[in-house]
């Protein structure tokens, strides 16, 4: 029975652990062989540079075969259902498929139609699990737990794939979480939610700053997103001298999301989080394919 990962759920904190244990071992950056002899397939229906080169790096810096499939240009643009695309490349004999999909549930469904392990890398407004994963991996390297930590997540919370899976593990490692954004842009919650930035971040360890999902509005929210920023882009006035943590799961609105002096500034973990990913995203094939 292959392991999958589309959802945070389906790791418990011991074998999230572990993958932070093999995480920690990788960042020498080295070449191995781990997984020499695999093959991973990237099939991504929706763009990323950033999530699907990760992945790339990850299986080659363990010695894996990868093959990227150009969905834009492929058979499920001439008519082919996701069903048989899943038959196809199970055919292939991959050890891994990388997932990215614009609708919610489909690497959870083509995990029942295939040999392999399917990992999400992001469906719709639903998972990213392995966005959550290098999340939780960074707070952790900084903080050793995140018991008793504040964290704040601001932005379009309702459509960002990247909050679901962030809440659900950081209110699992203790860390407890308040949602910022406008109405509009806030989920139904249980959860502490507020429109005053600056409350937010008095009482916060932690900052993460989502990237405005234009693409997932079906009317204008905003007038801009310079009026969005006005009100919850985070900026050096903001954050003062204050010690706390600012991410961004990226690609970064510059001076929308963050400002410019905030990306320069030491507490902000952007670019740690982009190479914690490799090493996190070497830690889950390692952890699912050996």
């Amino acid at each position: 029975m292959s392991k999958h990962l589309t959802h945070t759920k389906e790791l418990n904190k011991d074998e999230i652990l572990q993958i932070f244990t093999y995480a920690k071992n990788f960042f020498d950056e080295k070449k191995r062989d781990d997984l020499k002899g695999k093959l991973i397939i990237n099939i991504f229906f929706e763009n990323s540079t950033r999530t699907r080169s990760s992945f790339e790096i990850a299986a080659k810096r363990l010695g894996a075969d990868v093959v990227n499939l150009d969905i834009a240009r492929s058979s499920t643009s001439k008519g082919e259902t996701l069903y048989d695309t899943a038959a196809n490349l199970d055919a292939m004999g991959p050890d891994a498929i990388v997932v990215r999909h614009n609708r919610s549930g489909v690497p959870k469904i083509l995990s029942n139609y295939v040999k392999c392990s399917i990992i999400n890398a992001g469906d719709g407004a639903h998972q990213h699990p392995t966005q959550g994963l290098l999340d939780l991996f960074t707070l952790m390297q900084k903080w050793g737990s995140l018991e008793g930590k504040t964290i704040s997540i601001v932005g379009d919370i309702r459509n960002s794939r990247v909050a679901n899976s962030d809440i659900e593990l950081f209110t699992r490692f203790g860390a407890n979480v308040i949602l910022v954004g406008p109405p509009q842009f806030l989920p139904k919650t249980n959860l502490k939610t507020t429109y005053n930035i600056k409350e937010a971040i008095e009482i916060s360890d932690a900052v993460i700053s989502l990237r405005t999902q234009t693409e997932r509005h079906q009317n204008a929210t905003f007038a801009s997103l310079e009026d969005y920023a006005q009100n919850f882009k985070i900026t050096k006035d903001l954050i003062k001298d204050k010690k706390i943590f600012v991410m961004h799961p990226g690609p970064v609105h510059r001076n929308i999301d963050i400002d410019d002096e905030v990306l320069a500034d030491e507490r902000c973990l952007v670019l740690e989080q982009v190479k914690n990913g490799v090493a996190v995203r070497m830690g889950i094939l390692k952890f699912l394919l050996n």
